[in-house]
């Protein structure tokens, strides 16, 4: 049985999930992938690489903004927080995966149907 998601499936959506993450609080990177591994259910662990991959495309996007921070223990962190640019581009992924998991539903109900009769 599978354990994970593929990121080839989740990959459009990476950019929402760490958005989501970001309306509450600024954050930084190590803690978004703890937080998107525990969300998940250790069902997906995105990697480090996408994940700056995805902060960087987003800030070039004006969809975040990074700021050095000093963390706990004194350590120097980059951390990101969301723009209003980027809560829009929030509510309109959100809209997106509600019309996209509509349309994949309807393929998987009619398939469960075909195998069950």
């Amino acid at each position: 049985m599978n354990t994970g998601i593929s990121s080839d499936v989740i990959r459009g959506y990476n950019d929402t999930m760490i958005l989501f993450l970001l309306l509450s609080e600024d954050s930084y990177g190590y803690e978004i992938s703890k937080q998107i591994k525990s969300l998940s259910d250790e069902k997906y662990l995105i990697k480090e690489t996408t994940l700056y991959s995805a902060f960087t495309r987003m800030e070039k996007n004006g969809y975040v903004e990074s700021y050095s921070a000093e963390g706990t223990g004194g350590k120097k962190r980059t951390y990101y927080r969301i723009t209003d640019s980027g809560k829009k581009y929030y509510e309109e992924k959100c809209e997106e995966w509600n019309l996209t998991k509509e349309v994949i539903e309807n393929f998987i109900e009619k398939n469960l149907k075909k195998v069950t009769d």
